[in-house]
């Protein structure tokens, strides 16, 4: 008799508001050579759960079962895995598998493998009861960081601690972030920590607050110029207009990353806006290696996260909350 799992399933794309997941029961999967099974204990929800759940971010396999921020413990073990056992704690993330021969994988580069798999898009993710995931591509998490808390770092952290690699603002420079959800939260505790100074555009007062209270010397609103010319900004919200706003905000030579997988029409701009050698850049998933350093990074600041916490089964109100931009920090389902 084959062994099931309860799972949140998205069959059909659909607005939040209408509740495209379902719950069911679907075979469970079994530690096949080079995987790991392991129970879910939390599972961060992302924007790119969202996106994916609307039809923004078009699917590669349906159905899926979404979820990327994942923290498990280790139930079974395939054929030709050493480093990990029964009992184990281990995070899982958005970047699932990768070829390992081709030139960017050869260069330390598997983000952009062109084989690439990712967590909930490609393989079945963490709204369940039961996750496999590829053992290479699974992460050690550090004893500070419980469940919930570790569960936004997996996603949000990550791919923001990349980005602020990517725009290169160096320690004392002038940082903006353009937006104040989960990813920016953690960002913020990073540049920080690099001595950055950091101002801060966001819509609601809320995430305002919060800003100041994480050492942001100031904020105002995406149609606000900062007081003084940034070195770098990351944009986190998926609104072009967002990013020509921090285009605007740079000084000469600085760089804007945009930590969005999907993001609607970048708006028609004069090149004066462009000129003096700024730059414009995407960030594109991360790197086993993002994960590891930044998770060593996350225990020595250390992090903290802020979340609110939803049964598995009400990931479907996750999901309109953060449609709605009513999530307090992340959202984190419970298994």
């Amino acid at each position: 008799m084959t062994a099931t799992m309860r799972a949140m399933v998205l069959e059909h794309p659909g607005r939040a508001s209408g509740h495209p997941l379902v719950a069911k029961d679907i075979a469970r999967p079994e530690a096949a050579p080079g995987m790991l099974v392991a129970r879910v204990r939390a599972c961060g929800v992302c924007r790119t759960d969202l996106q994916l759940c609307e039809g923004d971010l078009e699917a590669h396999v349906l159905p899926i079962v979404p979820g990327h921020q994942i923290v498990g413990t280790v139930e079974s073990v395939g054929a030709g895995v050493d480093a990990w056992h029964p009992g184990d704690r281990l995070g899982a993330a958005w970047l699932g598998g990768a070829c390992g021969v081709c030139a960017a994988c050869r260069a330390g580069r598997e983000n952009l493998c062109e084989k690439a798999r990712f967590t909930g898009w490609d393989l079945n993710g963490g709204y369940a009861t039961h996750v496999a995931v590829h053992a290479d591509f699974a992460l050690r998490l550090p004893d500070g960081f419980d469940d919930l808390a570790a569960a936004p770092l997996l996603c949000g952290g990550v791919i923001g601690y990349r980005s602020f690699q990517r725009c290169r603002v160096e320690p004392g420079g002038k940082l903006g972030l353009y937006g104040f959800g989960a990813s920016a939260l953690i960002t913020i505790q990073v540049a920080r920590h690099f001595g950055c100074r950091v101002f801060v555009a966001t819509r609601a007062e809320r995430d305002r607050e919060r800003a100041r209270q994480l050492g942001a010397e100031w904020v105002g609103g995406y149609d606000e110029r900062p007081p003084e010319a940034l070195d770098a900004a990351i944009t986190f919200a998926p609104s072009g207009d967002v990013v020509r706003s921090a285009l605007r905000a740079l000084g000469r030579g600085g760089t804007v990353a945009i930590n969005a997988i999907h993001l609607d029409l970048l708006p028609e701009m004069p090149y004066a806006e462009l000129w003096w050698e700024r730059s414009l850049v995407s960030v594109a998933n991360f790197t086993r290696q993002d994960a590891r350093d930044f998770l060593r990074l996350a225990a020595d600041i250390p992090v903290r996260t802020a979340f609110e916490t939803h049964p598995m089964e009400e990931a479907n109100v996750a999901l309109q909350r953060l449609a709605e931009g009513r999530v307090d920090g992340a959202a984190v389902l419970l298994m």
